[in-house]
């Protein structure tokens, strides 16, 4: 990932935030100045910006070599966790035994876990995006036609060939465990679709 995809994703993320906010002051000024805004107590958080996104897998070798070969990820750091009470407590689990990676690519960083213990149940590796959920991981390619070629060639699934939208070329894959990890390609200035 280059220095220009990281800011791309560093925008989008401020561009989410800035869009809440005037979404928040408008419904505040929709039902007048006696009532708070639902979202009026994240105008004054602390929070600061998303550090990871934590994924369950059923084979971290494998996951790892999916962000890591495939998709360019550093690999961090990997560790294992048993019986630690402060891991049952936060994952709500007990006797937890698990195998954890850190991949980082720019300021994006993906933590992978292996729960050996207490196993989890397999969702449908294929459910559709439109389930709620987490639907998709996107990276920013230079050449997405390119890199579908070259994940194809790797055995990577893809839903479609990539789209073209004007503004970009993207294509919808999916990791080992059935996530999917979208390609974006802009082929517009970041000024052109602002």
């Amino acid at each position: 990932m280059t220095k220009k995809s990281l800011t791309f994703i560093l925008a989008a993320v401020l561009l989410t935030c800035t869009v809440a906010a005037i979404q928040a002051t408008s419904r505040r000024s929709l039902r007048g100045s006696g009532a708070p805004s639902p979202s009026s107590h994240a105008d004054q958080s602390a929070v600061m910006r998303i550090d990871h996104v934590g994924i369950s897998t059923a084979d971290i070798g494998r996951s790892i070599h999916f962000y890591r070969d495939l998709l360019g990820m550093e690999l961090v750091e990997e560790e294992r966790i048993e019986n630690t009470v402060e891991c049952d407590n936060i994952f709500g689990l007990k006797n937890v035994k698990a195998k954890s990676a850190m991949l980082r690519l720019g300021a994006m960083q993906i933590e992978l876990f292996e729960f050996e213990r207490p196993r989890g149940q397999s969702p449908d590796p294929m459910q559709p995006v439109n389930n709620p959920r987490i639907y998709h991981i996107c990276f920013e390619v230079t050449d997405v036609q390119k890199e579908y070629e070259r994940l194809k060639a790797a055995s990577v699934p893809f839903i479609s060939a990539p789209q073209d939208f004007g503004i970009g070329k993207a294509v919808y894959g999916r990791d080992p465990d059935g996530n999917v990890v979208e390609l974006l390609q802009w082929t517009k200035k970041r000024s052109d679709h602002d």
